[in-house]
């Protein structure tokens, strides 16, 4: 049987008259890549800051790897395993690429004023932090200050910073935000090398990505799921393509 990684239920979130998640049921197994998607205003932003604990619900439950984390904070959320991209430090673009992740790694392990100790002084954490980059396929920019970095190896190298804390969850809000076909085709690549072995929650834009990605799709539509399912199964879903996906 297939563990449950995160279960929503019945989340609830006002802003004022605007119902922005109205009731929500989600359910993400270990391993899986779920992906959610839906039109601007259909809810997305607001569930992705009330799972990583930026955004306190009206009501509902948020169950996480076992334990209910509904009310715990952002910080505490990270430190159980559910990790957003930018809940990272942001990069330090005077920083070499090996530097930023071994800097995330440092902060994952609690040394301290070691957090700012030259990674290449280290072979034990430099030696982490390439297997991270590799896996990424940022090996060949370890020593590259990340302000060096074109927008997609950034946005590669936010994903590997919080690869760097060992997550049990990423949480990856749009992460091919920004990018152009190739590197959004890069990225997607490296993300799918993943699959399996970590569980991630999608937001994304670029439907090419989430039906390359996903083993399931949830459709948010003013705050409401209305259809949860494979990409097969969503694609032939008329409703959800006459309203979101196009009939193409």
């Amino acid at each position: 049987m297939t563990e449950i990684m995160l279960k929503v239920e019945n989340l609830v979130k006002h802003f004022g008259g605007l119902v922005a998640t109205d009731s929500l049921n989600i359910e993400v197994e270990q391993g899986e890549i779920h992906a959610v998607i839906g039109p601007n205003g259909a809810g997305k932003t607001t569930l992705i800051h009330q799972l990583s604990g930026m955004l306190e619900s009206d009501s509902g439950t948020i169950h996480f790897d076992g334990q209910e984390i509904s009310h715990m904070s952002s910080a505490n959320r990270c430190h159980a395993g559910m990790v957003r991209s930018y809940q990272i430090t942001s990069i330090f673009k005077d920083f070499s690429v090996l530097d930023n992740v071994a800097m995330s790694i440092q902060a994952r392990e609690g040394h301290s004023f070691r957090f700012w100790k030259n990674a290449n002084k280290d072979a034990v954490l430099a030696g982490k932090a390439r297997e991270i980059l590799v896996e990424m396929g940022l090996e060949e920019r370890a020593e590259v200050l990340a302000d060096n970095l074109a927008h997609g190896e950034q946005r590669q190298l936010e994903i590997a910073m919080a690869l760097a804390t060992d997550p049990k969850m990423l949480l990856l809000d749009e992460p091919m935000a920004g990018m152009g076909p190739e590197e959004s085709s890069r990225v997607t690549k490296y993300l799918e090398s993943m699959k399996g072995k970590y569980t991630m929650l999608l937001i994304e834009h670029d439907m090419d990505a989430v039906f390359a990605l996903a083993d399931r799709i949830t459709v948010l539509v003013y705050g409401q799921a209305v259809a949860c399912g494979t990409p097969e199964e969503i694609r032939g879903n008329e409703e959800v393509r006459h309203a979101y996906l196009g009939d193409d």
